[in-house]
């Protein structure tokens, strides 16, 4: 007698959800490719911890210090073609910037920084191979 396998789990946990964590994941995977393929940068890249939820005193001395609402996710602190910086921001693929980033976004690029939103790691890939070159 053979039992199928799948009868052994429960039907809601067959159901396809998206990851948890699919924004984190997929700027994990963009930040280890850039790291291994531009050792010279690595430093360059970096991430702006502006989303996390916190207690209210701890939000108020991050504000105080300057956190902003809006800062892209990463920030790749290297001058090209007339950008003084790339601005990132990981996006799922049904994911939007809020109202927040698109002020920063319009902000940042008056002031001569690239801002681009990726949705995929090919995406990443592609936009910081046309910066960099």
């Amino acid at each position: 007698m053979s039992v199928k396998r799948s009868s052994f789990i429960a039907p809601h946990l067959l159901q396809r959800r998206a990851p948890r964590h699919e924004e984190s994941d997929l700027q994990i995977a963009c930040v280890r490719w850039f790291r291994l393929q531009y050792p010279q940068y690595a430093k360059l890249l970096f991430a702006v911890p502006n989303g996390d939820n916190r207690n209210l005193r701890e939000a108020a001395r991050m504000k105080a210090e300057g956190v902003t609402a809006g800062v892209f996710d990463k920030i790749l602190l290297i001058p090209r073609n007339g950008y003084g910086a790339l601005c990132l921001e990981a996006k799922t693929p049904r994911g939007r910037i809020s109202a927040s980033q698109k002020e920063w976004q319009q902000i940042a690029e008056k002031a001569g920084n690239k801002c681009v939103v990726y949705r995929s790691f090919e995406e990443f890939r592609a936009i910081i191979q046309e910066y960099l070159k």
